[in-house]
């Protein structure tokens, strides 16, 4: 490009201020009569750009087209005189490259004043974070689309109508004329973008008269203004800008106690339980479900999403992409995605995403590169965009967003990459940050003793599974990973703080309340990244406000949220060999021989953990907590390896151990004594991630280590049925309700499965 820039200052000393439109004159003397006027297609020639664009991809190759043409497919040869082709080649190359690469004779500030001022263009698009619903989102036009494309769509909207924007009248059966954009329709089912910016989710039934509009909802924009406006659309977004939510946006309140049948955060319930009141699905019909819609993510593989459901809206994620589906069918409403980014390192790079968080009109997503994003619902158009943490010192983000109050808060993966791990909370309006807490302390911090050595340069505690929050509290609790180097804990002596615990932080400073450490000196990589629970409980004789979680290194925790204070801590597998149990004074009693080594020493459980990241769940009826168990050990190794940019931080290895074949259980946990009131042992190979789901049906479902997708009962765990999927998961389920039915929702290999009973 620098060539191309080089010789339009040339053309402007020689009397040329705007090649491009001295070269479109040119243009139509020369060859408008086989290509069209502006290089949109003729009767004798295709558009400038469609097929083969590989001639048109330098200014060279453009000059040697013109130059040499194209003989074979009838284009003759211009001998043209340089300052002739020079301007041909400026205006060919408008028609293929970018407009935020192409020089604009324009002034973009009075584009921006046309654009939110006289030519009323914010009262439908946006920009920036700015302005309306009724078109799309022109932030980042100028390098999604060529000069000649833009100017085509402001000179004649009609040659260049956006899929999902055609302009429909709805007659529905109850009266009512809906009048708006159409973004998807099928043979049974359609979505309509009101002009009301609301979202219309129709069966064919409900419409009596559907009137297609032939021209486009957008007026014709023309000379003055269009040369300001493509300066404009050239040049990168401003800064957001709060904007009001609109009517029907979804409430703190609706966040915090959700409407029957919504699942609006990742546990659908922002205490972190995976327990549903819905009774539509039960032991007597469960046998009845089966699959309803299934929704295919493009490009996705072992997606680890769960679902949300607000507003009858399903938003659904792989990497860096978020859709928005109607929930009743899956029928696509609007899309955003964006490139996976490149040279990433640990579980980012891997593409892995786990879902959104909603508030007002916004959906939030986090980013591989540890960007936190802020979307509209009801088109999908970027209002926000804020970098947590640089990407390129090996952070990334891979979990969904935790919504309290009017603040988006999120955590960041890298745990093993050397990171120095915090949570932080956003304006959820804006994209200001509010607060941060790091999770291990900066050299020369009171915190720094708990790491004797000179690892805490590069000590990990990453935040990367979503937290939970207590409004009686107003405390948030968020989960903190490994400790780095992995395996080797001689240049971190001490308990290593925080890692390895469970953060009780205020809400709006993100101040520290308490904070509870499961694995002090933590050397086989269990992170304490499972959820921890919320619940209001009969413990023992007296009501307790309580925080559970059953942990990575096999002990499930019964603690005292409001102070943190342990109240039990109870083994949930039986090869358990690390410890010896949990002291009074909340701290592991260690068994001999736990430390990894040079020759290689077994422990138990494995690095994988006693559970993972899998969701729990708890009936308050039965009074059971379950979780996902593995027996599993592995053969845990030191060295001396030290940490290198790009490579991941573990001071060792873990390898299988051959003496026992690994098992998965899921187990029903009694909550006052910790005790396995039930289990049902899986047939599968022990690899899959699968959470739970408990409803108030009597029903828990789960994906099955041998790939079916099951339900058993929730009081003895007799399985009661399963749908054979062959599935590797790595997602938990869901359920919600639509048109007034309950459907269970669940990721599967790349697709998004909802099952249903018959209608």
């Amino acid at each position: 490009m620098m060539f191309y820039f080089a010789f339009v200052a040339i053309l402007a000393a020689q009397g040329h201020p705007d090649p491009i439109a001295a070269g479109r004159h040119r243009f139509q003397v020369r060859c408008s009569g086989c290509h069209g006027s502006d290089g949109t297609g003729g009767e004798r020639a295709p558009a400038i750009g469609k097929g083969d664009r590989s001639r048109l991809q330098s200014d060279r190759g453009v000059r040697d087209l013109i130059r040499n043409g194209l003989p074979e497919s009838g284009m003759p040869a211009f001998a043209l005189p340089e300052s002739e082709l020079d301007v041909l080649v400026a205006f060919v190359r408008s028609r293929v490259v970018p407009a935020s690469e192409t020089h604009i004779s324009g002034d973009a500030k009075a584009g921006v004043e046309f654009f939110f001022g006289p030519g009323r263009c914010s009262n439908c698009h946006m920009l920036g974070g700015r302005g309306g619903l009724s078109g799309p989102d022109l932030t980042g036009a100028g390098a999604r689309l060529t000069l000649g494309e833009i100017e085509t769509s402001l000179r004649n909207p009609d040659a260049r109508r956006v899929p999902g924007y055609g302009v429909v009248s709805a007659r529905l059966r109850s009266g009512q004329i809906v009048r708006g954009f159409l973004r998807n329709e099928s043979g049974f089912d359609l979505q309509i973008q009101g002009f009301d910016n609301h979202l219309y989710l129709l069966d064919r039934n409900d419409v009596a008269d559907l009137q297609r509009e032939e021209h486009s909802f957008m007026p014709k924009v023309d000379a003055p203004p269009i040369g300001n406006l493509l300066a404009l659309f050239a040049q990168p977004a401003g800064a957001p800008v709060e904007q009001a939510p609109l009517a029907g946006a979804v409430q703190w309140s609706e966040v915090l106690n959700p409407r029957p049948g919504e699942w609006p955060t990742y546990h659908g319930n922002i205490g972190g339980n995976r327990h549903s009141a819905l009774t539509g699905i039960t032991p007597a019909n469960v046998a009845r479900l089966a699959p309803r819609w299934i929704f295919p993510i493009p490009g996705a593989r072992n997606l680890e999403v769960t679902p949300v459901v607000a507003g009858g809206v399903m938003y659904v994620t792989t990497v860096n992409s978020v859709y928005a589906l109607d929930a009743r069918t899956g029928s696509r409403i609007w899309e955003f995605t964006r490139p996976r980014s490149k040279n990433l390192v640990g579980d980012a790079a891997g593409g892995i995403n786990r879902g959104v968080a909603v508030l007002g009109d916004r959906v939030f997503i986090v980013t591989d590169n540890a960007h936190l994003l802020a979307l509209h619902r009801i088109n999908g158009a970027l209002l926000w965009d804020v970098e947590m943490a640089d990407s390129s010192r090996h952070y990334g983000s891979t979990s969904a967003p935790l919504i309290v109050k009017d603040l988006v808060l999120s955590g960041v993966s890298g745990g093993d990459e050397g990171i120095r791990g915090f949570v932080a909370a956003y304006r959820a309006t804006t994209g200001e940050r509010v607060w941060r807490f790091w999770t291990i302390p900066a050299p020369g911090e009171p915190l720094a003793k708990t790491w004797v050595g000179r690892a805490l340069e590069h000590g990990c505690a990453s935040t990367w599974l979503t937290g939970t929050y207590d409004p009686e509290t107003d405390l948030v609790f968020w989960p903190t990973g490994n400790p780095c180097p992995d395996f080797n804990g001689d240049e971190r002596q001490g308990d290593n703080l925080y890692a390895d615990s469970v953060l009780a932080l205020k809400a709006d400073t993100g101040e520290l309340h308490w904070y509870y450490q499961f694995t002090p000196h933590d050397l086989h990589d269990w992170d304490a990244t499972e959820t921890p629970m919320a619940v209001d409980a009969e413990y023992q004789g007296s009501p307790r406000k309580l925080l559970l979680q059953g942990n990575r290194n096999g002990y499930f925790y019964v603690l005292d949220r409001t102070n943190g204070k342990p109240l039990s801590a109870t083994p949930f597998i039986t090869r358990l060999t690390w410890a010896k149990g949990i002291g009074p004074d909340g701290r592991p009693i260690l068994a001999e021989g736990w430390q990894p080594t040079v020759e290689g020493t077994k422990v138990c459980p494995s690095m994988d953990g006693a559970t993972n990241w899998m969701s729990t769940a708890y009936n308050p009826a039965t009074n059971l907590f379950y979780l996902m168990a593995l027996e599993k050990c592995n053969v845990f190794t030191k060295s001396s390896e030290w940490w290198k940019p790009g490579e991941s931080f573990y001071g060792g290895s873990a390898r299988e151990s051959r003496e026992e074949a690994p098992k998965k259980y899921l187990r029903a946990l009694d909550l006052n004594t910790g005790k396995i009131a039930w289990e049902y042992a899986q047939t599968g190979p022990a690899e899959s991630w699968a959470g739970l789901l408990s409803t108030a049906s009597g029903l828990v479902f789960f994906g099955d280590d041998n790939g079916a997708f099951t339900a058993i009962d929730a009081v003895g765990g007799k399985p009661l049925w399963h749908f054979p999927l062959g599935a590797h998961w790595k997602a938990s389920p869901m359920t919600y309700l639509a048109g007034g039915k309950q459907y269970i929702g669940i990721a599967s290999g790349g697709s998004v499965i909802v099952f249903g009973l018959p209608d």
